[in-house]
């Protein structure tokens, strides 16, 4: 602070704090543009995901009917957890001027996964293979409805029980 100038800090607090609202208004301003849109290798599923990793939008292409129900939802899932990953890459870069050493940014760099658990789902994408789906279980067996059973038979009061109809009409 410079003593000739008493108002110096507040005018220094002023800038400050405008810079930190210029720097918010990026940040929300980024974050809602931050989606990812990943074409599967094979060009049959195409997903895009929003800032928070959530299912925006899915195309499915004309090949994608001819890779068979198991190996369609490995391709779904490999290319939305891709796009997930951009996304997230988004965000993390618009954490990037508010500073790489807060908490914001390290726990959006903690939810991006490793490059290795993507290596893990690729490898379980190219072993599928295009056997068909199991056939459903058979429904269970039904059982026949047990009979009714007789009511119980109420036998009759006692004399001494008498007493206690006052305390309980029924």
């Amino acid at each position: 602070m410079n003593p000739a100038n008493p108002t110096q800090w507040v005018e220094e607090y002023e800038a400050k704090l405008a810079d930190l609202k210029k720097k918010s208004e990026d940040l929300q301003e980024n974050f809602a543009a931050s989606t990812a849109t990943v074409k599967s290798r094979d060009g049959s599923v195409t997903v895009t995901v929003g800032p928070n990793g959530g299912l925006q939008n899915l195309v499915l292409g004309h090949r994608a009917v001819e890779l068979g129900v198991a190996k369609l939802t490995a391709v779904i899932l490999e290319t939305a957890r891709q796009a997930q990953k951009q996304a997230a890459e988004k965000v993390l870069e618009i954490f990037k001027p508010l500073g790489e050493g807060t908490e914001a940014y390290q726990m959006v760099s903690d939810a991006i996964p490793d490059d290795e658990d993507a290596e893990e789902t690729t490898d379980t994408y190219d072993e599928i293979d295009d056997e068909p789906a199991p056939a459903p279980a058979p429904p269970p067996v039904s059982r026949p409805a047990a009979a009714p059973q007789a009511a119980p038979v109420r036998g009759r009061r006692r004399a001494d029980d008498d007493e206690d109809d006052d305390n309980q009409p029924w």
